[in-house]
């Protein structure tokens, strides 16, 4: 038998027996009864019980150790508390279980943490319908489409997430080669993994780097060859009891990097509406005019009327440059003064590289040579796999439910749930039937038959497994994940609830404890939850939306369809009747949105999450037209990881392709690189981006 399967066996036994036993037991009483030990010598009891213990700890199953008052350790008793074992009762509603149903549906396969997903959710459902099938009341999937899963693609990324993801629940320093952005050179790194953050369609690591001694964010997209582990040690390190990955999951762009100082930003009313609710996590705001000592003016929803000051910490300069740039006319830079002159500097420079000739060095077409395994399939063992212990817990619980029910279950309705092959699912049969309470009293005895069925002895000796257990660490992170990314976007608003209601069972956030889903944007809950209660009482809404690419409001009479994320944020889908298509409004543009009294009867032919692997995961919007770009050979390398680069010029630039359906938003494109990017054809797009340079400079 293997080594990893006679822990399990111990480690399961040692659990029903502690609970059996209702009672403080010695070591030697454990070593005698529990399966597993008995045939050990008493060092090797000792090795084996400790690190038994200390992994049932890491899992969140904490033994309790009663130690006489001379301190000997073979006295010592050992016992294990019910709440330390099972999951308190959640008192969920039915929307709310059809809620979870809908995200697994939603996100199975398409989410890098689905696996142990699908145990929190059979631990939650616990003596309701099963949330791993069905249609859950009505809540159609077609009501919400997610272009944007926390996945990763391809064998190499997927095992490198999987390998730091172990590393970071086993407290492992790891080691790997790691290409710099900034410096453009791959260097070998020493880390202690303290978080997963994702990002805008990215996983980032946060962490301890050893040779600057100081936390730094990596993004895994940018590691090359394998991580593996620095020392053969069972832990390398303690997180720093201060440590707070939240505040990384609300920054803004400009400020992924130490602070360098403090902007303060005018902002026009045309636009303060939106870039209060989008960045108001990210700074302050203040009335740009009148007396400091009166309240300001604001809206129903809290919104400053009038212009306004957005006072904000930036430590990549770039990226606040460039966010103020696409904005154009509507900001204007305040202070410092060395950012308001570098800002002019390049505003100055985008005009003068658009206007005549541009120059552009001799060059030769670019040639993609893919990273292996980088596009290969990805493998079992490459996504988030959850501890064979969970699935063993999982398992028993549904087979001491159906031998109590008298119920055969069918081979593959077992598969699919559990999501593992059939003959996974006889070895774990196999040992959860030697699993023992003591005293050859065992757990439950199952066996699969010919049939393509498993029969269970309808009188299981031990009922401590018919009552779910604790979420553990990698399930309670992938179910609170898994509502961070979906948000309050499903029909009827049900997974804020189910969040609250979790974190209340559990006693403390997942988020802090290894893996965090950043939200893009404002705060959309109150729109999300008036759309969707249109899509689901199919009623028509007018939206006042602003456009940017033309700085216009438009109202909009249409039919609500479903929610959609993408990169850039969430959408709702509509049929505009004016128009006679689908169109896409993205949330944090909506200014104001009305439900109407009339009502729709939807339209057969309308798929509206039909785009949903296009646009939405990619960012790239469907285009009639191409324009032919030069990138600065400062700005090279970021360009190569979001670009079609067409040519390699002799100076370190490139010439890449942009998509584009309209001019004005090529233009805000290409002024969010504050110079780096140059338009060098169609002449109507270069032509464009000049006057909007002119623009800005006033």
């Amino acid at each position: 038998m293997a080594k990893d399967t006679e822990k399990l066996i111990r480690q399961l036994s040692l659990i029903s027996y502690l609970m059996a036993e209702r009672r403080p037991v010695t070591a030697l009483e454990i070593r005698r009864d529990v399966e597993g030990y008995s045939g050990m010598n008493e060092d090797a009891f000792a090795r084996r019980f400790y690190a038994d213990r200390a992994e049932l700890e890491s899992l969140g199953i904490q033994l309790t150790i009663e130690r006489p008052g001379d301190g000997t350790a073979e006295q010592e008793h050992y016992s294990l508390r019910s709440e330390n074992f099972h999951l308190p009762p959640i008192a969920f509603t039915d929307d709310e279980l059809a809620s979870l149903q809908l995200a697994l549906n939603l996100l199975d396969g398409e989410f890098a943490y689905a696996e142990p997903l699908r145990l929190a959710l059979q631990q939650l459902s616990w003596g309701r319908p099963s949330p791993l099938g069905g249609g859950g009341r009505g809540l159609g999937i077609g009501t919400v489409g997610l272009g944007v899963t926390a996945q990763v693609h391809g064998r190499d990324p997927s095992q490198r997430l999987a390998k730091v993801e172990s590393a970071i629940f086993r407290n492992k320093t790891i080691t790997f080669e790691y290409h710099s952005i900034h410096r453009d050179t791959v260097e070998p790194r020493k880390v202690d993994p303290y978080h997963l953050l994702f990002r805008g369609g990215q996983f980032y690591l946060l962490g301890r780097d050893h040779e600057r001694d100081e936390l730094r964010v990596f993004r895994l997209s940018r590691i090359r060859d394998k991580v593996a582990y620095a020392t053969k040690a069972e832990h390398d390190f303690r997180r720093p009891v201060d440590f707070d990955p939240r505040p990384y999951g609300d920054r803004a762009d400009w400020q992924m990097a130490e602070s360098v100082g403090t902007a303060r930003i005018r902002i026009a009313e045309r636009i303060g509406w939106q870039v209060q609710r989008a960045h108001g996590r990210q700074g302050t705001f203040a009335p740009a005019d009148g007396d400091p000592a009166v309240p300001p003016a604001v809206d129903d929803d809290g919104v400053i009327r009038g212009d306004v000051v957005f006072t904000t910490e930036y430590g990549v300069t770039r990226s606040l440059l460039g966010w103020v740039m696409r904005i154009g006319e509507h900001a204007e830079i305040l202070e410092p003064a060395d950012l308001r002159e570098e800002y002019e500097r390049r505003v100055a420079l985008v005009r003068e590289r658009h206007d005549g000739a541009f120059p552009v060095a001799a060059g030769h077409p670019f040639v993609l040579e893919e990273e292996p395994g980088v596009t290969a399939p990805a493998t079992r063992d490459g996504v988030i796999r959850p501890e064979r212990f969970a699935r063993l817990v999982t398992l028993a619980s549904i087979l001491i439910h159906a031998g109590r029910q008298h119920e055969r279950l069918e081979v593959e309705e077992l598969t699919s749930r559990l999501n593992v092959s059939e003959p996974e699912l006889r070895d774990d049969i196999n040992v959860l039937n030697v699993v023992n309470f003591g005293g050859g009293s065992y757990v439950l005895y199952a066996e699969v038959t010919d049939d393509g069925h498993v029969e269970v002895d309808n009188e299981p000796y031990s009922d401590h497994f018919a009552r779910p257990a604790r979420l553990l660490p990698v399930e309670a992170k992938a179910l609170v994940a898994a509502v961070d990314l979906i948000g309050d976007h499903l029909p009827e608003g049900t997974l804020g609830t189910v969040r609250a209601k979790v974190v209340a069972a559990l006693g403390e956030d997942p988020l802090e404890h290894g893996l965090q889903v950043a939200h893009g944007g404002g705060d959309d809950r109150d729109l999300a939850r008036l759309i969707s209660g249109a899509i689901m009482d199919r009623q028509l809404i007018e939206l006042d939306y602003y456009k940017p690419n033309e700085d216009e409001f438009v109202k909009r009479r249409v039919e609500p369809y479903a929610l959609i994320n993408g990169r850039e944020g969430w959408y709702v889908a509509v049929f505009d009747p004016m128009r006679e298509d689908v169109r896409h409004f993205r949330l944090d543009r909506i200014r104001s949105a009305e439900v109407q009294e009339d009502t729709f009867e939807r339209r057969p032919e309308v798929d509206p999450a039909a785009d949903v692997a296009g646009w939405p995961r990619t960012g790239q919007l469907p285009a009639s037209r191409s324009a032919r770009v030069w990138v600065s050979p400062e700005r090279a390398r970021w360009e190569r990881e979001r670009r079609t680069i067409l040519e390699e010029l002799e100076d370190g630039a490139l010439v890449t392709e942009i998509a584009f359906a309209g001019v004005d938003w090529l233009v805000r494109e290409v002024l969010t690189e504050i110079g780096d990017l140059v338009v060098l054809e169609p002449q109507d797009a270069r032509d464009a981006v000049r006057d909007a340079a002119a623009g800005i400079a006033g």
